[in-house]
């Protein structure tokens, strides 16, 4: 039983315990409280309602939409049947007494309206409009992908490739991806092609929860496509057994395999050396294995030895040379580490090196260190230096990656042009470094160059346009543009 005021409304404490709202939603009645609100909030979600009834069945999906955008959106609602809120909605020309449910919901994003929420009413679509407001709606929500099966969880993908006696061919894609964006429609055509022979199956394994289920199936980018078939004419296929990974110690080669134990006295005893680090998951040493293994073949111990350093076994003597990413190749004469060689990956040029050991050619300039508009930055202060900024647009690379190097001078030309603009930063994170391996996987990098855009250090979209300075400068100016409406229309209304 609620308590009522002398006016016959309910307050709003007793009005938020009866319908069970979370108090992360909220209450909004006065229109300056809601002008405040949309002042300090970015993205903000407002349930309308004719009476407070009315919105039973959308605040407790809200409620749990809350919880799961906490820190990202904000929900707000505001009852037009009681008296305050009758006249906010009338000054913000709202009327959910028109709409079926006596209901509405509209989305503001920096300060002014954006759109209409018409999506489905699901705690799903919800929480992916709220993280991301202008990006595409989910795929699922596709009228014309109705015959695709889309999957949520590694629980139902494994479900239905156990279940499933046809032909399953699978698209793991991020809902950013632009290539998977293009390949939707061709996708749902041939879903929707001869059913019953084959089933098309999509899955958004881009979320941090499936980074086992990529692994199994090699996904290192998007969109990759598996194809599994249960059956064959003759009848159930027998599973085929994985042909294991044999350790590069037991194959038959003449590397020496060095411990943390043994790696001092085997410089002494081999007083010219190469060394290579290496971690066994890691596709570039896989690569250079056999190179590696038939230069030893090759040389045969003269003029020098070749070995090897698991570096996820044998830690304390790669921690000791500050190893930190691979392969790391390094030459050591009388047991003094000489020479690191980036450079030397092929059976060829190993040979050449060993047979005349000189200093490799000095390393490129990095990107860090030429003079540039350019704000580089790393996991200690990434957060922080986005904060400030209203419009960050930030490039993730590798010095080694051509794409990146590419970019590179476009992008600081861009930097250049936007330089005395104290709300704009383009910035650069070098995601081989150290610490910022782990920066770069929380802000979804998947792949070289990456570029994320940030309003006040918040994640809102992935740029996919063109990588030259005039794309660059396009898109900023296209941001700045879209503010100074906002502050037109806002002055306007006001």
């Amino acid at each position: 039983v609620a308590e009522w005021n002398t006016s016959g409304y309910m307050t709003a404490g007793l009005l938020l315990e009866a319908v069970k709202v979370s108090p992360l939603i909220e209450k909004v009645s006065d229109h300056k409280d809601f002008k405040k609100l949309l002042r300090t909030r970015t993205n903000v979600l407002v349930l309308y309602t004719n009476t407070a009834s009315s919105g039973d069945s959308h605040l407790k999906l809200l409620s749990d939409v809350a919880q799961a955008v906490k820190g990202q959106g904000t929900i707000a609602w505001v009852n037009c049947g009681d008296p305050e809120g009758r006249k906010l909605c009338k000054k913000v020309k709202v009327d959910p007494g028109s709409r079926r449910g006596g209901a509405e919901l509209l989305h503001y994003k920096d300060g002014t309206f954006h759109t209409e929420y018409n999506r489905p009413a699901t705690f799903k679509s919800m929480v992916a409009f709220l993280k991301d407001p202008s990006g595409p709606s989910l795929w699922e929500e596709n009228p014309e992908a109705k015959d695709v099966v889309h999957i949520e969880t590694e629980k139902d993908f494994r479900k239905l490739l156990k279940r499933e006696e046809r032909p399953v061919l699978l698209m793991f894609y991020a809902p950013w991806c632009g290539v998977c964006k293009r390949m939707q429609p061709i996708f749902q055509q041939a879903a929707t092609g001869p059913r019953g022979k084959y089933v098309l199956a999509g899955m958004n394994v881009h979320p941090a929860e499936f980074d086992g289920l990529k692994q199994e199936f090699n996904v290192k980018g998007y969109p990759t496509f598996c194809l599994s078939s249960q059956t064959t004419p003759e009848g159930p296929r027998p599973p085929q057994p994985k042909t294991p990974e044999v350790p590069w110690p037991e194959t038959d080669s003449q590397v020496f395999h060095l411990t943390d134990e043994g790696f001092d006295s085997f410089l002494e005893e081999h007083p010219a050396a190469l060394v290579m680090f290496y971690a066994p998951w890691c596709g570039h040493c896989k690569k250079m294995k056999p190179e590696y293994d038939e230069a030893a073949r090759v040389l045969n111990r003269s003029p020098g030895v070749v070995a090897a350093v698991d570096s996820t076994l044998q830690k304390a003597v790669s921690e000791r040379f500050k190893i930190s990413g691979f392969p790391t190749v390094k030459y050591f004469e009388r047991g003094e580490d000489k020479y690191t060689l980036p450079h030397l990956r092929s059976k060829d040029k190993i040979i050449e090196f060993m047979h005349n050991p000189e200093a490799p050619p000095p390393p490129e300039r990095s990107w860090e260190d030429q003079p540039s508009s350019v704000s580089h930055l790393g996991l200690e202060d990434f957060r922080e230096a986005l904060k400030k900024k209203k419009h960050a647009l930030v490039m993730f690379y590798a010095p080694w990656c051509p794409h990146c190097k590419n970019a590179v001078p476009h992008f600081s030309t861009a930097a250049e042009v936007f330089r005395d603009d104290r709300k704009i930063v383009y910035a650069a994170v070098d995601c081989t470094r150290g610490q910022n391996q782990e920066l770069c996987k929380q802000e979804g990098v998947e792949g070289y160059p990456t570029f994320n855009h940030y309003n006040y250090g918040k994640f809102v979209e992935k740029y996919n346009g063109d990588r030259g300075e005039t794309g660059f400068i396009g898109f900023m100016r296209s941001l700045r543009g879209r503010d100074q409406e906002k502050v037109v229309k806002r002055k306007e209304e006001l």
